[in-house]
């Protein structure tokens, strides 16, 4: 089991380590829920360094991601982020990514822990069967990376930062100094809030993230990281899509460029987005209490309709949420569902995603 170069940080603050994705990660502090509603109301900060984090460079770097992702990522300005999808030739989910964008000839691609080395592997088969200039510098062993989100980000942060945060707009990247340390700062997060990632080296690592601590920032874990990304819509890959999933039946087809002249999967989509989809991703409420897990199976009037990807209580919407496939006539907003809570059929809802935006709850 992997460890992150803050694993002593959590141990000495009482954090209870899990396993995920091959690494041993605090899955909570305080405790889940009071951490979810700090995070929405104050700010809280994330270990996320079991993320991946690959620098990809070279002549062809940008022409190669262009044909890899759904994205237009060659024509990205510098010092700018995209959040895309990495699928196969069927159209299927590798991977869903953020790329950040430092020059003509250098990206930051960061792949979720469990499919780094499936992305290498991806990245290096297409470069060589096409001959391009390309060169990935793998740094998640080298680099630290802390996740500080919620509304009162800028005033803890920008005491011990050189760059003036209030300028910064959302998915921008830029490099300054934290505690004088030379860091990476991005604009991009995992839960619905306003939040900042930042990427350092590891020896400190440990000094930025307890000083974050000690000017107000609570440490959370996995566990209400998870509450916090359903309740903002945000699919998790491995549970609410995978290589057998493509971009228009998650729900996706935002993210998709269709106007690329080519892309991995394109054919597949294109089909889809003529004939149709058969299954939709949809975001669902209980109308009676319970708590809808990953595994539970989705009825509607007694038939088995689907399963539920992710779920759990919200404690910001005071309600049971989650996410799921279904055949699309099951799909509209308001259609109702029954969610078998062990052996206990609960009654839902189709609902909207997001289920939560900042913007809304102003």
């Amino acid at each position: 089991m992997k460890r992150t170069p803050l694993y002593g940080e959590h141990t000495d603050r009482g954090g209870k380590l899990v396993p995920f994705a091959g690494w041993e990660m605090p899955i909570q502090f305080s405790g889940i829920l009071s951490e979810v509603k700090i995070v929405r109301h104050s700010a809280g900060i994330f270990d996320v360094s079991h993320m991946g984090r690959l620098f990809i460079s070279g002549n062809d770097a940008a022409k190669l991601l262009d044909l890899l992702t759904t994205s237009h990522i060659a024509t990205m300005p510098s010092g700018k982020a995209k959040y895309t999808l990495i699928c196969n030739e069927n159209g299927g989910i590798i991977d869903d990514t953020i790329i950040y964008k430092h020059t003509n000839n250098k990206f930051l691609m960061i792949p979720n822990a469990s499919n780094e080395e499936t992305i290498i592997e991806w990245i290096n088969k297409y470069a060589n069967d096409l001959n391009y200039d390309v060169e990935i510098n793998r740094v998640t062993t080298e680099t630290v990376m802390i996740a500080l989100q919620g509304p009162q980000i800028t005033q803890i942060l920008q005491p011990i930062c050189s760059i003036d945060l209030l300028n910064m707009k959302p998915f921008s990247i830029i490099e300054g100094d934290i505690l004088d340390y030379n860091s990476i700062i991005a604009t991009t997060g995992y839960t619905g809030e306003m939040g900042v990632e930042i990427i350092c080296n590891i020896d400190y690592g440990s000094a930025i993230w307890s000083e974050l601590i000690n000017l107000g920032a609570t440490p959370c874990g996995l566990g209400a990281r998870d509450i916090l990304r359903i309740e903002a819509g945000l699919l998790l890959h491995g549970s609410d899509m995978n290589d057998d999933i493509t971009p228009l039946e998650a729900g996706l087809e935002r993210f998709v460029a269709f106007d690329k002249s080519t892309f991995c999967g394109k054919s597949i989509m294109l089909d889809q987005q003529e004939v149709g989809i058969n299954k939709s991703l949809i975001g669902f409420k209980l109308e009676d209490k319970g708590i809808p897990r990953h595994g539970y199976k989705i009825y509607q009037n007694n038939d088995t309709i689907g399963e539920v990807t992710s779920g759990s209580y919200s404690p910001t919407l005071d309600t049971g949420i989650g996410l799921g496939y279904v055949p699309i006539e099951f799909a509209k907003e308001a259609t109702e569902l029954q969610i078998d809570i062990r052996g206990r059929m609960t009654k839902a809802k189709v609902a909207p995603l997001p289920f939560y935006s900042r913007k809304r709850s102003k």
